[in-house]
């Protein structure tokens, strides 16, 4: 017998209005006050760090660069580094923040590597601990996430204070 998982916070997102625009670009160009509404930890120059909003685990972030690229090949020099020192920062905040045991880090590049959204180039961060996903996704085809969104943003931001926000746009513009 199938037992029902409940997630209505799903319905808000299912119900609510799409955007056309790419969310990575418009967390590029985000200010402060739309940052833990859009769960946006850090917005550089060239690159920002944000939660996945569909997370394969806890604490799930992403780095992207801000500008709409699909591929490291299409990054300037300056974004590719940017890119890179924000991934490096971002796991070690990660592994303080959550204590995590491990970390998978990568990019999926292309729709066949597993890209949800192959247009704008970002890269994955997915704290693991031992047993984080026992049987629930093999027998039961379910993710047990134990805390909310906002809740594990709040959690982080602490975490990534320090790493300055630089491009951002003063928030009463």
């Amino acid at each position: 017998m199938t037992e029902p998982l409940w997630a209505p916070w799903r319905m808000e997102y299912i119900l609510g209005a799409k955007s056309s625009e790419c969310f990575f670009c418009a967390y590029a160009k985000g200010t402060p006050n739309t940052f833990r509404e859009q769960l946006v930890l850090v917005v550089k120059e060239h690159a920002h760090i944000c939660l996945n909003r569909y997370p394969f685990a806890a604490a799930h972030i992403m780095v992207a660069p801000n500008r709409h690229v699909s591929d490291l090949s299409l990054l300037e020099d300056d974004e590719y580094v940017m890119l890179m020192d924000l991934l490096r920062l971002s796991a070690e905040r990660l592994r303080k923040a959550t204590r995590c045991e491990g970390l998978n880090i990568g990019f999926n590049l292309g729709k066949a590597a597993g890209a949800g959204v192959e247009e704008h180039l970002h890269g994955h961060l997915v704290p693991r601990w031992s047993g984080d996903h026992n049987f629930m996704p093999v027998i039961g085809d379910v993710r047990v996430m134990p805390d909310y969104l906002d809740q594990t943003w709040a959690r982080l931001e602490p975490f990534f204070a320090d790493i300055e926000s630089s491009n951002v746009r003063n928030s009463s513009e």
